[in-house]
């Protein structure tokens, strides 16, 4: 048994590194064409042709741009609908209640994003166009796939959340009621700052999801890398010029193929840093009981 769990867990790592070793060969020979200042702090992306012609810039800024800008709409959906949620499961829904509602919230996890992609596009998208008109929203656009991103998200932050404010003690509760303090008040006052760093641990997971989600930004905001903040026009993101790339002019062996790994090590740079964050918040303010 002891052996059995041994070699899951080496797999997994090596699995890890394997992945680390890919990237970094097959990165390195792009930076060996493309300046890293280039790269970096270029405010253009035009893959097309090859180093030096006419028109070829790489910059990769306005995908992180078009990434951040759906993370943050994602965010900005999943954080107060998850929180609230985590509240209410955790302080006010009876033990049969949440028994219902917890599974039934997280089957949202289980809805491929490709489904979710296709709603962006098919409903929410026109709808906005609808509503504010074609000449100010396009078809794709940041927006719609920042709300599903959202939408995707919350079942990561109402669970994690709650597990987190479920494992806060009731004699912490108690006191609180004791004092005369309302159940709104004991839930937001006293049993949200002491399970702090689990909700924070769920942001931080959220957003490592958000910059991660492929298919409903392959779908929904486009394929026009600019630096841009308007959220009703067409964007692109890192993940999604991969999946769009991807048996493209991106044939193994390209310029283009190379510069897939490129981002791709950028992003996973990125998602890794997000999780030290996370894992550093956790123990930093965490409290046991």
């Amino acid at each position: 048994m002891v052996s059995a769990l041994f070699l899951c867990g080496a797999i997994s790592v090596v699995t890890t590194l394997a992945i680390v070793v890919v990237l970094v060969r097959e990165t390195l020979p792009f930076f060996q064409a493309i300046p890293l200042s280039d790269f970096f702090l270029d405010t253009v992306w035009q893959p097309f042709g090859e180093p030096g012609s006419e028109g070829f810039r790489l910059g990769v800024w306005p995908l992180v741009t078009g990434t951040a800008l759906v993370t943050v709409i994602g965010l900005v959906v999943a954080i107060p609908l998850g929180l609230s949620a985590a509240i209410y499961l955790s302080e006010y829904a009876s033990p049969r209640l949440r028994n219902t509602l917890k599974p039934t919230l997280e089957l949202l996890a289980g809805i491929p994003t490709v489904v979710l992609g296709f709603f962006a596009l098919t409903v929410v998208s026109p709808l906005m166009r609808s509503i504010l008109g074609t000449d100010t929203v396009d078809l794709f656009n940041s927006f719609s796939g920042g709300v599903v991103v959202g939408v995707m998200l919350i079942p990561t932050v109402a669970s994690v959340a709650e597990d987190a404010m479920s494992a806060v003690p009731n004699s912490l509760r108690e006191a609180g009621y004791g004092l005369g303090a309302s159940r709104s008040y004991v839930a937001t006052r006293v049993v949200f700052p002491a399970a702090l760093s689990g909700i924070v641990a769920a942001i931080i997971l959220a957003m490592s999801r958000a910059v991660g989600e492929t298919m409903i930004v392959a779908l929904a905001v486009g394929s026009r890398p600019e630096i841009t903040f308007d959220i009703f026009s067409q964007n692109q993101t890192m993940t999604g010029y991969i999946a769009q790339s991807v048996g493209g002019e991106a044939s193994r062996g390209s310029f283009q193929y190379q510069a897939l790994f490129a981002v791709g090590s950028l992003l996973f740079v990125m998602t890794l840093g997000l999780n030290l964050v996370a894992s550093s918040v956790v123990r930093r303010y965490r409290q046991e009981y």
